[in-house]
């Protein structure tokens, strides 16, 4: 297990992480972008780093909102959502229907879910460029989304991330953590 802390453009995250065949974590971020809140989730995967649970708190002034999203074994999503208080914007969760062959969520504004494709297919040490769909979930109205991305290898530890005309050049460590992410996130302690 692994304690890590990103210091990001708009926040922090600290995360407890596991990782062997497949990735576990706990963490809490908090965020100002586009009202302050603080975020709480649980990730665990199957192996191979595929995407099983992410169960997802937010918190702001006078609201609250929960997510958990689970995918099967056989690749069906699901998702249960609360929410309290008024937020604004998309309510939480979304048409699970839409996230067929999506393998992995990502949790938006947080790198560490930028992890479980690198690793699954050996991105961030062997040449090759993949192209995914993921269950993005949007920070902080834990709405969910189809979404496409292509990571590809650049050099040992450097992948590219590129999605819907956004790109970044992400660093990982040898563990397959990101420790840089430009214009999001720094690690800054592990």
């Amino acid at each position: 297990m692994r304690g890590l802390v990103w210091m990001k453009d708009e926040g922090a995250e600290y995360a407890e992480v596991g990782l062997a065949s497949e990735l576990t974590a706990v963490g809490v971020a908090i965020g100002t972008d586009p009202v302050p809140y603080r975020l709480e989730y649980i990730l665990r995967t199957l192996p191979g780093y595929m995407t099983e649970l992410l169960s997802v708190r937010v918190h702001g002034a006078d609201w609250h909102r929960a997510l958990d999203l689970r995918r099967s074994a056989h690749g069906t999503w699901s998702c249960e959502t609360k929410e309290e208080g008024r937020l604004g914007g998309p309510p939480p969760g979304g048409d699970m229907n839409v996230l067929n062959g999506a393998l992995d969520c990502d949790l938006g504004l947080s790198p560490l879910t930028n992890t479980m494709p690198v690793l699954r297919h050996g991105l961030d040490k062997c040449e090759g460029r993949m192209d995914f769909v993921m269950a993005w979930v949007q920070v902080p109205h834990l709405h969910v989304i189809r979404h496409p991305q292509r990571y590809t290898h650049l050099a040992p530890g450097a992948v590219r991330y590129e999605s819907e005309g956004f790109s970044a050049d992400l660093t990982f460590d040898d563990d397959g953590i990101v420790t840089d992410y430009p214009g999001l996130a720094k690690l800054i302690a592990s």
